[in-house]
């Protein structure tokens, strides 16, 4: 019996292939641009995507500082912690979290878009965010890209 057999192709962590990959916040929006960058860390654009295997690209973002809120998000968002003690809840608007450290508001947004569990753990450990132009990576060389040709 001559048929043709296709088997389904499971990626793990051998036969993943992982990139570097430089994203550019320069005037995106904060929501659209964490939500293609958790899909690229995860490794949804990829064809041998594995829901339970690390298979995502290590994503590099610059200009951090340049991230745009629309509406009146900026004083309406607020950013909800707790200490840990009674009476201890402690929130943040985006504009004071924004100038503590504009790096976080992206960490938390993509953060926010990943499994919560211990895959997800490890998927954001291969996110590096910096608020200006440069960053530690080159010896990555990581490919720069657009994130508007990402669906």
């Amino acid at each position: 019996m001559n048929t043709l057999s296709y088997k389904t192709v499971s990626a793990n962590s051998a036969t993943v292939n992982k990139e570097w990959v430089l994203v550019d916040a320069d005037g995106q929006t904060l929501g659209r641009l964490a939500s293609k960058v958790a899909k690229l860390i995860r490794g949804k654009y990829k064809p041998n995507f594995t829901p339970h295997v690390d298979c995502g690209d290590n994503v590099v973002i610059i200009n951090a500082e340049k991230i745009v809120l629309t509406g009146n998000k900026w004083k309406d968002k607020s950013y909800i912690r707790h200490t840990g003690y009674p009476g201890g809840q402690r929130s943040l608007t985006a504009t004071e979290m924004f100038e503590k450290d504009p790096t976080r508001l992206i960490e938390k947004a993509v953060k926010g878009m990943l499994p919560k569990n211990t895959l997800g753990s490890a998927l954001y450990r291969n996110l590096y965010v910096y608020a200006g132009g440069e960053h530690k990576q080159q010896g990555q060389e990581p490919k720069a890209i657009n994130l508007n040709d990402y669906k």
